[in-house]
């Protein structure tokens, strides 16, 4: 199934201050969000953004913050933001069946925050070079899990062409510097 603009919505997971430097891969990680979340702005998707335990995790990242102007953030001591109350309902209140899904720990945080969100009746795509963990095995054994699961593995690119649908348009010529 395609991912569409106007039924997703935008989940960033974690990406803080004191666990982003441990993250393997964690520039890219940080950029693809970065570029997720200006592309969900440019075009109207709403994005979420949770913060693990800010008090010993620190805020998200500065550039974080900085592109996710129009986002909404939520602080979460559970793993799964699916289980952390109100949750739910604040993703709901969207009236957005699909969630992209992007953050650290992937094998953590995310992998539990997915199957929390498909047991609540979304249709959940992790993007896969916008997730990482401290070591590449447990990246890689979560993404398996995931997908077996039937959460959608999707790419930052597949996310920003898929909410664009076509080309030639204006909403594509302000998405183009993205993809570049």
């Amino acid at each position: 199934m395609l991912i569409r603009r106007a039924d997703s919505l935008l989940l960033i997971v974690d990406i803080q201050q004191k666990l982003a430097p441990a993250i393997h891969d964690s520039e890219r990680v940080v950029a693809n969000s970065v570029r997720l979340l200006e592309g969900a702005k440019l075009l109207g998707v709403p994005a979420f953004i949770s913060e693990q335990y800010v008090k010993g995790l620190g805020p998200s990242l500065d550039v974080i913050r900085t592109a996710a102007v129009d986002a909404q953030f939520f602080e979460k001591t559970h793993f799964s933001c699916a289980a952390e109350p109100g949750v739910i309902d604040l993703l709901h209140a969207a009236k957005r069946p699909q969630i992209v899904l992007t953050g650290t720990e992937t094998h953590v945080c995310v992998l539990q925050t997915a199957f929390g969100l498909q047991a609540a009746g979304f249709e959940v795509y992790l993007v896969a070079d916008a997730a990482s963990s401290r070591t590449p095995e447990n990246r890689s054994a979560a993404i398996e899990r995931m997908r077996a699961a039937g959460i959608g593995i999707v790419t930052t690119e597949m996310v920003l062409f898929e909410w664009l649908h076509q080309a030639g348009t204006d909403d594509f010529r302000k998405l183009l510097p993205l993809i570049k």
